[in-house]
């Protein structure tokens, strides 16, 4: 404990103050911290947890007095985030009982709880101590790390709100946790081998899990190194976990979960372990190592270090998503000096079933994972919130979220505009929804498909918790336009229920509108909105996807889109990238040669229907969608026929353009890119102007029937579609003067291109807005709906 400094000879005059902190400032050791800050300025009074944030009440000299109310915000524990500091003056007490920390209050208000934090570098330290008393604990943590979001059943975060109500401290705990100058003071999830939750492995729903604590474990490191597929209970949910290097592991997890050629994230023992796997940059390593730990998505070494993992892993992808161990019991599943050895990779995915949320209750675990997992490694602290792993990519030197979930959620983001309290709920894929209130939003976790009712059952779920959470009460709620999404058919539902007025955003909106935002543009200029994905319900009824917008957010004029091609049967050409590579041949008036791939393997009688489809126009929408192009021409390439999840022929088509070897004609890179033909719309002066495929059509089906290769291919591709951006933007900031420009829509997940796009733009002296802290995929997608929808006048 810091010695209090022994008072002045004479006393200067006294003061006292009253200071309410917000933010993310419970469950990060914030009350300890003031505690120890008082202290240090010999200042008497107290601090307490409220529904409001932290509020303290201090007395003493004015001076020291204003240095405490200076550090307050400036010397905060690593965790916490100062929204801001309040101050007051109140009556001097001439209390002389020195500095007591007082029990939480509750009531109305509201903070910001943390999201869950990787395990610290001290408690990894114990850990592995065989002299601490926390030594092989599964469950470490102090103050600056470990379980927050994922825990917490209410406000003010205090223990008897949190999923460990049902562990009492030990007494060695209960001193910890009551002494200032100890790393555990007020660490809510403070637990050790004698109080704390217990580890058990069962191997089935008639299994009474006999092996408790350092036997399951054991037994647990064991059946992995010996090919087993294990589902193993973390902060957020359960995952599937296997020996990476075990091929007829990694086969047997794949086909029990359904999963086709999808690449399986990984768990590696070591930073260096990480580094003999895939290429790591500065800003890899810090994503990498970090508090927040997120699986991160490396360019894999080729050679030798690549024979490690099987080839099951991530088939055909040159990417590979590695994150490093977030929890104790990972650190431990992985081994500790001196352990047996095990496997130091471990395939980590998803503990659920393909289109299902993640698993977190443990009886639902034992039923819905039978047949996936051979055993079960489980434990008894419960999990009140699902959180799956957060999934980054770094992007011309910068951070790219793909799915932000553990690590970041539900940290808030801060709106440029205030907004009236609304929900807004996303889409149907990758959703995500977002609560605000004034001038703060907060996305939630990542929730998923909203394709079967366990999904809608674990939204409705969430959407209650964090409301609460946050203590935003909607009086607004906002969805897509679409009609048949499910979150907006929940949404038109939920409105009637509770009688509140139902705003509906067009999808391609929302997504510029969110880039926006997280700019801090407060959108009183417009700005060029790059709005490329698969599939958003236009204003017209197509398909749209392909749409370069001119956008504020009180509206958008649609400047440009691709020009409309069939999507025939509807979901059969996303499933069937064959079908829009045929579609896009005919609209360009190609013959379906049978020396392209994309003709050849599709079945004869299944030609001669599309061909009858196209030419009838049954059940065929027409679409705009940059997404279904991708498709089409990875097909085309010979590169991806057939999909098993979303955006894979896209996906796979890029890494044939990342693909560096020589392979022929256009094999060293440098040959011309397609070009797209862009021209203004038949229909008169004020109508978009069209960007035609049907050149770049022409010219790949070419290349392909010459014999290039798909690289090159894949590459001209990929400059072409970079071509056109700086084109039609070029065109746009001639007409209307705008020289920004967002780049949104899942298909800017494509770090080849979106590089392309930055560097292209920002030399043509474009201003470049691309998503940093929300994905610009449908997982950003609520923020753009709340503040089109929701915000008000100042």
């Amino acid at each position: 404990m810091t010695p209090r400094k022994p008072p002045p000879a004479t006393a200067p005059p006294r003061v006292r103050r009253h200071l309410t902190v917000r933010g993310a400032v419970q469950g990060v050791g914030f009350r300890p911290f003031v505690y120890t800050l008082a202290e240090e300025h010999a200042l008497t009074g107290w601090v307490t947890n409220d529904a409001d944030g932290v509020r303290t009440e201090v007395e003493g000299p004015a001076a020291d007095v204003d240095a405490f109310t200076d550090a307050i915000g400036t010397r905060a524990p690593p965790l916490a985030l100062v929204e801001s500091v309040e101050q007051h003056a109140v009556p001097v007490t001439h209390d002389d009982g020195g500095f007591t920390i007082r029990p939480s209050a509750s009531g109305p208000g509201r903070t910001l709880i943390p999201p869950d934090t990787a395990t610290c570098d001290a408690c990894l330290a114990e850990l592995a101590d065989p002299a601490d008393r926390r030594h092989r604990h599964p469950f470490i943590t102090c103050t600056h790390c470990g379980p927050r979001f994922t825990v917490v059943t209410g406000l003010p975060y205090d223990r008897p709100l949190t999923t460990m109500a049902g562990f009492p401290m030990c007494a060695e705990c209960a001193r910890e946790y009551a002494d200032p100058a100890d790393r555990r003071f007020h660490a809510q999830p403070i637990a050790c081998p004698r109080c704390g939750p217990r580890l058990t492995l069962c191997r089935g729903p008639d299994d009474p899990g006999a092996l408790r604590d350092a036997e399951a474990l054991a037994e647990a490191r064991r059946l992995l190194a010996g090919g087993a597929v294990l589902a193993v209970k973390g902060i957020g949910g359960y995952h599937l976990a296997c020996d990476a290097g075990d091929p007829t592991a990694v086969r047997t997890l794949r086909k029990r979960k359904n999963r086709g050629d999808k690449p399986f994230a990984v768990l590696a023992d070591s930073l260096a372990t990480a580094e003999s796997l895939a290429h790591v940059d500065t800003a890899e390593r810090a994503l990498l190592t970090g508090p927040r730990k997120p699986v991160v998505l490396l360019r894999r070494r080729t050679g030798a270090a690549a024979q490690d993992l099987a080839p099951g892993v991530a088939p055909g992808s040159p990417d590979l998503g590695v994150m490093l161990p977030y929890t104790p019991l990972h650190r431990l599943l992985l081994g500790l000096p001196g352990d047996p050895p095990g496997p130091p990779v471990l395939v980590m995915t998803s503990g659920n079933r393909s289109g299902e949320p993640i698993v977190t209750d443990d009886a639902e675990a034992l039923t819905r994972l039978e047949g996936l997992a051979d055993a079960w490694l489980g434990h008894d602290r419960p999990i009140h919130v699902p959180c799956d792993d957060s999934v980054v990519r770094i992007c011309a030197g910068a951070e790219l979220p793909v799915r932000r979930s553990r690590g970041y959620a539900p940290l808030p983001l801060a709106l440029p505009l205030p907004v009236v309290p609304a929900l807004a709920v996303g889409g149907d894929l990758k959703n995500t929804f977002c609560a605000a209130d004034d001038r703060y939003a907060w996305l939630s976790a990542h929730v998923g498909d909203m394709d079967d009712l366990a999904t809608l059952t674990a939204f409705e779920r969430a959407t209650g918790h964090l409301t609460d959470l946050t203590a935003v009460t909607p009086r607004l709620l906002i969805a897509d336009r679409h009609p048949g999404y499910r979150s907006t058919q929940w949404a038109r539902r939920a409105a009637e229920a509770r009688g509140l007025p139902l705003r509906q955003v067009q999808h391609h909106h929302a997504h510029v509108a969110s880039t926006m935002a997280e700019h801090g543009l407060d959108g009183t200029a417009p700005v060029i909105g790059v709005a490329f994905d698969g599939t958003g319900y236009g204003d017209d009824g197509a398909v749209w996807g392909g749409e370069i917008l001119i956008a504020d957010y009180d509206g958008f004029e649609r400047f440009a889109h691709l020009r409309y091609v069939p999507l025939p049967g509807g979901d059969a050409a996303v499933r069937n990238p064959y079908r829009m590579a045929l579609s896009h041949l005919r609209a360009a008036g190609l013959p379906w040669s049978d020396a392209l791939p994309c003709t050849a393997v599709a079945p004869p009688g299944e030609r001669r229907l599309l061909e009858r489809q196209l030419g009838r126009g049954l059940n065929c929408v027409p679409t705009s969608s940059m997404g279904r192009l991708f498709d089409a021409v990875s097909s085309l390439a010979g590169v991806c026929h057939r999909v098993e999840y979303e955006a894979e022929a896209a996906m796979r088509l890029e890494n044939a353009a990342l693909t560096s070897a020589d392979e022929g004609r256009g094999g060293d890179g440098r040959e011309p890119a397609y070009r797209f033909v862009l021209g203004a719309d038949p229909d008169g002066p004020a109508a978009p102007l069209i960007a035609d495929p049907r050149p770049v059509l022409a010219a790949a089906a070419a290349d392909v029937r010459a014999g290039a290769p798909a690289t090159a291919v894949a590459r001209r591709f990929h400059r072409a579609v970079t071509v056109l951006v700086r084109e039609v933007c070029a065109a746009a900031r001639q007409r209307t003067g705008i020289a920004t420009v967002a780049l949104t829509g899942g298909v800017f997940c494509n770090a080849l291109l979106t590089e392309g796009c930055c560097t292209g733009l920002e030399a043509d002296g474009f201003t470049v807005l691309r998503h940093r802290k929300v994905p610009p995929n449908d997982g950003g997608l609520a923020l753009g709906q709340l503040i089109v929808a929701a915000r008000t006048k100042e």
